[in-house]
């Protein structure tokens, strides 16, 4: 089942829910009935396993030299080639190729809602969203620094990257399910 038409029929759920007369125990009878509650598990535990997965892949960059320009673990990569990289090897989505082209292009979420897996972005160039990285949870993200470093870890609470923290997001279930085929 593809996640948009899961999606869907989840806000069809909520609004029979939302009209009168209509228990919530009537809508999990009717979502238990149709076997969507079964797949709405599977979707949560898809997502999550594909959260796991970009972190993981994102791990295996470590130690793999900034170059301008680049995206691969063999020539290097910069900040955006990253993100591209590893969204495309992991989900097959192809995220545009710029930090701010990735910012418009991703949800905006706030800060305190972060998962492993969404996009943090900063200002390090005197202009909105032109650094970007992964983060990887408990308060850390992976990002190509700068030329002459590596890709390596770091913490958003170093004040470097607290001062010029741009803001968070989210690459869209539904772009990923549509681009990798689901």
């Amino acid at each position: 089942m593809r996640i948009p038409l899961l999606l869907t029929c989840l806000l069809l759920a909520s609004t029979v829910q939302a009209a009168p007369g209509h228990s919530g125990d009537d809508m999990d009878k009717f979502l238990a009935d149709k076997g969507l509650l079964n797949r709405m598990d599977q979707v949560r535990q898809s997502v999550s396993h594909k959260a796991s997965e970009l972190v993981v892949n994102a791990m295996g960059f470590l130690g793999v030299p900034y170059r301008r320009g680049g995206n691969s673990a063999e020539s290097g990569v910069d900040c955006s080639g990253f993100v591209k990289a590893i969204y495309e090897q992991t989900v097959g989505l192809v995220l545009p190729r710029r930090a701010e082209q990735q910012a418009a292009a991703t949800q905006n979420i706030d800060k305190t809602e972060l998962q492993p897996g969404d996009l943090v972005f900063f200002n390090t160039m005197k202009r909105a969203f032109s650094h970007v990285g992964i983060y990887v949870g408990e308060g850390k993200f992976i990002h190509a620094p700068r030329p002459g470093a590596e890709v390596r870890v770091e913490s958003l609470s170093v004040s470097y990257w607290a001062r010029r923290f741009d803001g968070a997001r989210r690459v869209q279930a539904s772009a990923q399910a549509n681009a990798s085929g689901e």
